[in-house]
């Protein structure tokens, strides 16, 4: 099982990782426009894809960008996209933690957000591989998940990712092999569990109320 089988929906080539302006100075608000209609896109498979449910998944995105005007004056020209990857990975963190302390006092049962509507049988299988995949994610550190969700999902290369968070090479590349092995030993507890009722059940909560990872890997 791995990420690219179930989540190939838009790749960073596909979006997101156009040429970018040259280095030097930094953002204003005039240039926010044209971030939002550049990286919109992005942002929101970045948020879906570090674990905020789909229902969610556009008010985070537009937290982002609300953080972003906020701190248009910090945001280097050419390091766009990696300052609104740092942003999206600490809405999604607090988007995470909030609808849990929310599921914990009832306020929001995890089938609350259930479509009722049939799906056609490959729509289903897809949804039951991704609400699957979601599972395997959340078992995974965040910042394995990470370095996992941008080499596999976002296509990108280990040098990119280095300078995106800002990390030497060699730490990345570490992060990555573990965060593949983890992956796979996830998977395969998942594959060895999907018989107990209680695992078959919290996946079919997945499928009715958000199964994470993607944006376009099925609609955009």
């Amino acid at each position: 099982m791995t990420l690219g089988m179930i989540d190939k929906s838009a790749p960073a080539s596909a979006q997101g990782r156009g040429p970018t302006a040259a280095p030097g100075g930094t953002l204003t608000a005039a240039d926010l426009p044209s971030l939002v209609e550049r990286y919109a896109d992005f942002v929101w498979r970045s948020v879906r894809r570090l674990g905020v449910p789909e229902a969610y998944a556009d008010d985070a995105t537009q937290q982002v960008f609300l953080v972003t005007q906020q701190k248009i004056a910090r945001v280097e020209r050419g390091r766009e996209r990696a300052f609104l990857f740092g942003v999206a990975t600490n809405v999604a963190a607090h988007a995470r933690r909030s609808l849990a302390r929310r599921r914990e006092t009832g306020e929001e049962p995890s089938d609350a957000l259930a479509d009722p509507a049939p799906l056609p049988d490959a729509a289903l299988d897809a949804r039951r591989a991704r609400a699957v995949l979601d599972y395997v994610l959340d078992a995974l550190p965040m910042e394995l998940r990470v370095v996992l969700v941008l080499a596999e999902l976002e296509e990108m290369t280990m040098a990119e990712i280095a300078e995106m968070l800002a990390l030497p090479p060699g730490t990345v590349a570490s992060r990555l092999r573990r965060a593949r092995e983890a992956f796979q030993d996830a998977a395969r507890r998942v594959r060895a569990k999907m018989d107990r009722p209680s695992v078959r059940e919290q996946i079919m909560a997945r499928l009715g109320s958000s199964p994470f990872l993607t944006c376009s890997e099925v609609t955009r």
